[in-house]
């Protein structure tokens, strides 16, 4: 009996010992699991919150600058449109409501702005689009070194404004110019440009047709690629010609693209500045001696900068952004109407 007693003693001894053992290593792995569950979760949650938040993170900076630099001004613009404010004080503000604006309405300085940049922006425009869209069809046919042609095409609009208007100065000069020298070849006197009414408008307005035609041509040339060639090679069966393709297919695809380029071109025109303000030499805002070629952007700052008056150049900043959101109105208008007849 000694033996079977010492057995089941040696039993009761050893079987304590080997449950104490498992529970320590079942409660670590318990706590690790738990301790990965976690982590997922935190790494889940960041994640969601990532997805969530980072969008707005993302476009938070545009935002930001276009509230310091472009929402302020435009309400601040606002404000001192209705007050009477001076460059030399422009803490002293004196509510004037909208007599700022009554007073560009009997000021001919103003409508004669307003018709100028009309006359430049008409004579600038419908060239300039013209010849890109010229420009676009010729790139657009696989040309030896076409790649060339569309970096030289865009070069002018990478030029400086002040350095290509000097040029033009000297080109467009009554005594010296090129211009005059090419035309006293064909027979023709020589052109006072600057002094001119309509010669001046010409001559700001070939700098913009200059600058901004092989921009406008780019986007023409990637419009035409993006129509399908099924298109043309249809026209080509029933006998449509190159020109004809180029009229009943290239320019209804690009209708949509051109009417974008029209608008872009018609702001771009109603804020002309720098242009004008150099071909005038140093005359200043004026826009030449009788003014035959003063812009709204020219009259603004005449205002503003060179007779002080912040009140009114406001109400001119003010009538231009209305100007602009007219083109805007009309541009949809025509978008929508394009759009129902498509």
């Amino acid at each position: 009996m000694a033996p079977v007693t010492g057995t089941a003693h040696d039993t009761a001894a050893t079987a304590p010992s080997g449950e104490g053992g498992a529970a320590p290593a079942r409660r670590s792995g318990t706590r690790d699991l738990a301790a990965a569950e976690r982590r997922r979760e935190r790494r889940s949650r960041w994640y969601r919150r990532d997805v969530r938040w980072s969008p707005y993170a993302f476009v938070a900076p545009f935002f930001l600058f276009f509230a310091a630099f472009g929402l302020f001004p435009l309400l601040y613009t606002g404000w001192a449109s209705l007050h009477r404010v001076e460059l030399t004080a422009p803490t002293d503000m004196e509510w004037v409501g909208l007599r700022n604006f009554a007073r560009l309405l009997e000021d001919e300085f103003f409508w004669n702005a307003l018709k100028n940049t009309f006359t430049i922006g008409v004579i600038s425009t419908v060239p300039q689009l013209l010849i890109a869209l010229g420009i676009a069809h010729l790139l657009n046919y696989k040309l030896r070194g076409s790649m060339f042609f569309r970096v030289a095409a865009l070069t002018p609009y990478a030029t400086s404004v002040a350095a290509a208007t000097l040029v033009f100065v000297l080109m467009f000069g009554r005594d010296y110019g090129m211009i005059n020298w090419a035309l006293g070849l064909a027979g023709i006197g020589p052109v006072d440009w600057q002094n001119g009414a309509w010669t001046s408008q010409i001559a700001v307005s070939t700098i913009v047709v200059w600058r901004w035609t092989g921009y406008n041509a780019l986007i023409y040339l990637a419009a035409m690629q993006a129509v399908p060639n099924d298109l043309y090679e249809s026209a080509a069966l029933d006998g449509a010609s190159r020109w004809q393709q180029f009229v009943h297919v290239t320019i209804p695809s690009l209708r949509p693209t051109i009417l974008f380029t029209c608008v872009v071109s018609t702001i771009g025109a109603t804020q002309l500045f720098g242009e004008p303000l150099l071909f005038n030499g140093g005359g200043g805002a004026t826009g030449g001696a009788d003014h035959q070629f003063q812009t709204l952007g020219l009259y603004l700052y005449e205002q503003g900068w060179v007779n002080l008056h912040l009140g009114r150049a406001s109400a001119i900043a003010w009538t231009m952004f209305l100007i602009l959101l007219l083109i805007g109105a009309v541009n949809w208008l025509l978008v929508r109407r394009l759009r129902k007849s498509a």
